[in-house]
């Protein structure tokens, strides 16, 4: 017996469609397969943010969410060069010991979610020198990795190629890209960031292939107290994965401690408008 439906007609046939337009995602999972990642999270109030945001716009300017992120990372991260580095491969360090590289600037990976051919896919796009660069270079940055033919940039090219080697020839060459850790900047930056604020998703964990990830939820109205009283502010739900093998809890929780000091903190150095610096230590060098 056929396995027809109760009216006769037979299903439609199932069809096998080639990820070619995914494929670096896929060589890069078999790669960050070899992690071994722990979640934290935590809540940010966004409150000084939003405001900042809302006198910016106030001027016809415009700064998103992971702007602020990706600004307080560069600066947290230099402050922990032990998180932003990345470890040695065994084949390398040998009998010397396992081995980790630190890097001198701060790269992030900003994860994009694309159509590239008529197909969704996710293009990761570097942002290299963080720990100095103010919130109007970011975003500019930020939106031209946003912006109408993104697939396009010469950045991606190495994506396109990944593409349409064969499979074999596409594994061996990403992983030749990374064989020298010291040009992981380069291909993989030294932090991963990655949005879904977009949607209604609160908090989520990712492995982006680095020592740390950061993964931003939504920024939506909830409960808080404030000197013991109960009030409503915008709140982030910041979620942190770090790689075991790379740094420790301790660290990590540090890291993740600094990132709410220095978004809740946030200052853009002007006066009067709201966003002055509040005593909060780690954040008191936040600014553009």
């Amino acid at each position: 017996m056929t396995g027809s439906r109760p009216d006769g007609t037979r299903p439609v046939p199932s069809r096998v469609h080639p990820e070619r337009r995914r494929r670096h995602t896929l060589y890069f999972l078999e790669h960050a397969a070899r992690q071994r990642p722990v979640h934290l999270d935590t809540d940010i109030d966004m409150t000084r943010i939003e405001a900042h945001r809302a006198g910016a716009r106030a001027t016809g300017l415009r700064y998103s969410v992971v702007t602020y992120l990706l600004h307080a990372t560069g600066r947290v991260l230099h402050r922990h060069p032990e998180a932003n580095a990345a470890l040695v491969p065994a084949r390398l360090f040998g009998l010397r010991g396992p081995r980790t590289v630190r890097f001198a600037e701060v790269t992030a990976k900003l994860a994009l979610d694309r159509t590239v051919g008529g197909e969704r896919t996710v293009l990761s796009a570097l942002l290299p020198a963080l720990e100095s660069a103010g919130l109007d270079d970011i975003q500019q940055r930020v939106d031209r990795y946003r912006g109408p033919g993104t697939e396009e940039l010469p950045e991606f090219r190495g994506v396109r190629l990944l593409g349409r080697l064969p499979v074999p020839l596409g594994r061996l060459a990403f992983a030749a890209a990374l064989r020298d850790p010291r040009r992981r900047p380069e291909i993989f930056g030294t932090v991963a960031v990655s949005s879904l604020g977009h949607r209604p998703v609160d908090g989520f964990h990712s492995s982006g292939g680095t020592a740390v990830t950061l993964n931003a939820g939504r920024v939506a109205d909830r409960p808080v107290v404030r000197d013991g009283q109960l009030a409503v502010a915008p709140v982030m739900r910041l979620g942190l994965t770090f790689d075991h093998r790379v740094i420790d809890g301790a660290t990590a929780a540090d890291v993740l401690g600094d990132l709410k000091d220095a978004l809740e903190g946030f200052d853009d150095g002007a006066e009067e408008d709201g966003t002055q610096l509040l005593a909060r230590g780690a954040g008191s060098d936040l600014r553009p």
